[in-house]
Formats: C-alpha cells, structure tokens, sequence
C-alpha cells in the first residue's frame, strides 16, 4: 500500500469514528461549493498553472504529426493541442484546482526538421524552435483556435501568458532555411564568466542566437518573404511593418522585428502577458522595448476586448532569469556586472531557489520568504515551483512527497506556479534522456487512480484556499503557535486574514485564531469544507485530517 492510499484508509476510518462520536465537541456546517466570497485578482497571489501544450491534451487528432523518422523517446510530438487547453478550461479543471493564470509553451510556428544532438532525433515539439514568429504552428492548431482559447479563459476568470522568446531561432535542420548572417550569431558558446559571455553568444551549438546588440538595419529575412508569399500574406505582413517602424521610430534591427511579431499577439488574441524566455542572454534594454510595446498593444486590446481586459489594468511580464533565486534581491550578478531586471520590464521572475528552500521547515519557509517580501514592500513579486520543464533537479524529483509539495508550494508567500501534473504526481523520471524526462504526456487515464484522486483533491483544497484568499500568497505572515500561522492583506480597498495550521492531530483540536478572527466570527475551512465559530480566541474542530484553511466565506 502505498503512502498516499495509506493515508486514505487512515482518513476514512478515522472520519468515520470522530463524526459518528461528534456530540461533545463543534460540528461542522457543511458548505456549498460554489458559494465562495469573490475576490478582485491579485497577481501576487496568483497560481500559474504552466503546461507543455504538446503533452497536455490531444483534443483535436487531424493534426497529429507524423515524422518520417522515429525520434528518440518523449522527443517527438505526442498530440497534445490548443484545444485541448481549451475543452480542459471549459471542463473546469482549472477552475477546481484554483489556478487563475495559464502559461503555456509557445504556440507560434516552430521548426519543421529535427536535430540530433546526443539525445537522439528531436522535434520541436516543445515550442522553443522558431521558425516563423507571426504563425501559429499547424501541429497544435490555429489561429482561430488561439483566440477560442484565450476568450474560454477569460470567461472563466483565467488570465492567460504566452511563452515568448527573442534570444534564439530554431536550429538548422535539413529541412529549415539558415537565417540570414545580419540576423543571427552561430558563436561562439555562452561560457557565462562574465556579462558579456553570457549575452553574446549561443546557448549551445546550432541554436542561431539573435543580433539583439546589433546596431545595422536589415531586411526581412528571404525565406520568411517567400513563406509568406506562398501564404497570400506577403503585402498584408509587409505593410504591417511599415506601419510599426513608422508609429514608433524604432531602427529596422531584429529584435525590434520580434517585439513587432510577439506584440501583435497581444492585440489578436487578447492575453494578458507573457512568459518570457531566457532573460538573462539579452541585453535588459531590449526587454524594456518590449515591455513598453506590450503595454501599447495591451491599451488597442483593451479597446478590441472591452468585456475580457479591465481597463485599469496593467500587460504582465514574468522573467526566466535562469539560476535566479529571490533571496539574493533585484539584482543579477553576472560577475562584472549587476542588472535589475525588475527596471527593465519585469513583473515578477521566477524564483528558482524555491526547490532547495522547500526542503526547510515550514516554519523557516514561510518567515524566510516573508521576509523577502516585506523587505522589498511587496514590490519585485517571485514565482515559485517544485518542478519545471528544465530544472534537472527538481523538488521531490521521485514523487515521494506530493502532498507536501503542495502545502508548501500553495501556502508559501509570493506566487506559485503548477506545472502540469504536479497535482497528480506525474512522473519527472520518464524513460528518456536529458530534459525530456520532466515532459511526460499528462495520463488522463490515470486520474481513477485512487492515490492520484487523493493528491488532486489536496491540491485543489489548497488552490481554493489561495483563489478567495489574497492574504495567502501576498499578505504579511504572522506566527501563532507551532505550525499555525496567519497572513493578513489590506490593500488597495482589499481587506482579507486567514488563518492556517498544518500537521495537527487527527480528530479533535483546537486552532488559536485571537488577534485575527474575533468571537462570535463564522470561518470556513477550506479543507474539510465547512464552517465553524471563534469561541474564547479558539476554533474548535474534529475531523480526520492534520490540515485546517481558515477564512470568511459566505454563508
């Protein structure tokens, strides 16, 4: 048996015994489920569900890619597409596990070709292999199905980032043009000793690395002219460019190019921001250019989807500054240099030191982190996870320890990112090499899977508590007594405390709430979902489970 079934046989016995015996203590009142108290969005406290469109959800077979060639193990297409994003937003499941952003994987046209590098025959399946900025690529769907997505989330109060990259093309294959000499650099190797090793310079070989230093105009691309002739696109995307040179009185360089591609996105599609990729290998002045062009395409959104973008808000962007851990401040050393990216157009960064902090009591994580935020005012937000699609060294890499992993990723201050299949305990040691490992297809099937269902539950328990509660992930952390603690948030007309205790006694216990929730006060746990009042500074409460959320809710 294992862990997680254990903890199931456990849960029922004991459930069964304490409300069979519940006269001498509290009951509590069970809740509806749709009658939660609406909050207004906080990025703070968001929950960023990130996905690999391609192992997602294959919704739609008539674009299945089928090679030529066999590629190597999880390194080719496996079906997964955009409206498989779509039918699992209106199915819901976003929705239930309190996920309130999407990030998924770019969707814009990538390589057709495959490279094989020591891993064996590779696609592009993952969407960091640029072939055409302005296309959506085939083998996930359209550009019709992009906005469907987007208009589904909105209408169910997702916001939605895209992956967005300017450092890199895709690289060269037997079937993919060379970009041009004037656009790109095919060395020499990053070696990261200092800022300029680290920016100018490719990744790893044959990944054109973009001009993005370069001070010469130039044309687009050939192939791209005659791809798009080939389209009956060619005038329609020309003019497009005029026109963009000519508003902004940006020079004709690449990035500039890329800015113009990725921001039209924004006024097609309606998102809310981007996801952007490797960071720290362009110059900071050009994530500036692109913040400041995102917003502009942002305000002409707003105007197109008046029922979708609140007008007082603001384009969200999240920084991969890989190797960037929020402990260490704004600041990115690169050795002779430090940069501030939060100055340079950046929202919030993902912090990658969260993994390794995980492994701290909760007690220690939480103040540590909340420390960090108290430090810097609540500016320079974080994103955390406990694994990724390219982190080699994730938390809990055997899937040992899912529950844990998401009581500490959920209830940590700052913003937390879910990356598909955590909250089943999707493998991260599949049979394949190298990165494609952590990017196993999620297994639908697997979800009658008791230990699997069980996992789901706690993490949609938790998601639910951060979702109604902005005070979970944004507000100011307090100590109450061994593993319970409080947040409070009071901010722009938002007021919201909560209170929470973890690994607590099964059955019977008492939860000190004095100086956050008055006598008298009716608090739902959001955990064994339903309600409870404050007696003498106390909430008392007998279940089977070592987890208590508490906040207000409607009645």
């Amino acid at each position: 048996m294992t862990k997680i079934s254990q903890y199931l046989f456990v849960s029922i016995i004991l459930f069964l015994s304490v409300f069979l015996t519940m006269g001498c203590s509290q009951k509590l009142h069970p809740a509806g489920s749709e009658n939660s108290t609406k909050q207004p969005f906080v990025w703070e406290n968001s929950t960023i569900y990130f996905l690999l469109t391609d192992r997602f959800y294959n919704a739609d077979k008539s674009n299945d890619f089928k090679p030529d060639v066999t590629p190597a193990k999880l390194r080719g297409y496996e079906g997964g597409d955009i409206k498989g994003i779509t039918a699992k937003v209106e199915e819901g499941y976003f929705n239930k596990l309190g996920a309130n952003v999407l990030w998924m994987t770019p969707l814009v046209e990538n390589i057709e070709g495959f490279v094989d590098e020591g891993t064996g025959i590779s696609f592009g399946f993952h969407g960091y292999w640029i072939k055409d900025w302005t296309a959506i690529d085939p083998r996930l769907g359209t550009k019709e199905d992009v906005r469907n997505m987007v208009k589904a989330a909105h209408d169910k109060g997702l916001k939605v980032i895209m992956d967005v990259v300017i450092n890199h093309t895709g690289p060269v294959t037997a079937k993919d043009p060379v970009w041009p000499s004037d656009w790109v650099r095919t060395g020499p190797r990053c070696s990261y000793k200092d800022y300029r090793s680290t920016v100018e310079c490719t990744l790893v070989d044959n990944l054109p690395d973009i001009l993005t230093n370069t001070t010469k105009e130039v044309e687009v691309p050939a192939y791209l002219q005659e791809k798009w002739k080939k389209e009956g696109r060619f005038e329609q995307e020309m003019s497009s460019l005029d026109a963009f040179f000519k508003r902004t009185g940006h020079p004709r360089l690449p990035h500039f190019y890329i800015i113009k591609w990725i921001t039209d996105m924004i006024i097609e599609y309606g998102i809310d921001g981007f996801r952007v990729d490797t960071v720290k290998h362009v110059e900071e002045s050009v994530w500036k250019s692109l913040k400041n062009e995102a917003q502009y395409a942002f305000e002409v959104a707003k105007k197109k989807f008046p029922t979708e973008l609140p007008k007082e808000e603001s384009f969200f962007m999240l920084g991969e500054l890989y190797g960037y851990n929020a402990v260490n401040g704004p600041l990115y050393d690169f050795g002779d240099k430090k940069v501030d990216y939060y100055i340079n157009g950046f929202d919030a960064l993902i912090n990658f030191g969260f993994v390794w902090d995980a492994k701290l009591s909760y007690t220690e994580l939480f103040k540590k982190y909340d420390g960090i935020i108290q430090l810097n005012k609540g500016e320079n937000q974080f994103v955390h996870y406990v694994s990724s699609h390219d982190d080699g060294n994730p938390y809990d890499k055997k899937r040992e320890r899912v529950l844990e992993s998401g009581t500490k990723l959920m209830l940590t201050p700052g913003m937390a990112q879910i990356y598909y299949g955590d909250e089943i305990g999707r493998t991260l040691t599949a049979d394949a090499t190298g990165d494609a490992q952590l990017r196993s297809a999620m297994d639908w099937k697997s979800f009658e899977d008791n230990d699997k269902m069980i996992a789901l539950d706690h993490w949609q328990k938790l998601g639910q508590f951060r979702i109604n509660n902005p005070a979970v992930g944004a507000g100011k952390h307090v100590d109450i007594d061994k593993n319970v603690f409080g947040r409070m948030y009071q901010k722009a007309g938002i007021k919201n405390t909560v209170v929470f205790a973890l690994e607590q006694q099964r059955g019977e216990k008492l939860i000190p709430v004095k100086g956050l929730f008055k006598d008298g006060e009716v608090l739902y746990d959001y955990y064994s979902k339903g309600f409870t009042k404050v007696e003498k500074g106390m909430v008392k409460i007998n279940n089977p489970f070592q987890i208590v959320l508490l906040g207000k809710k409607n009645l």
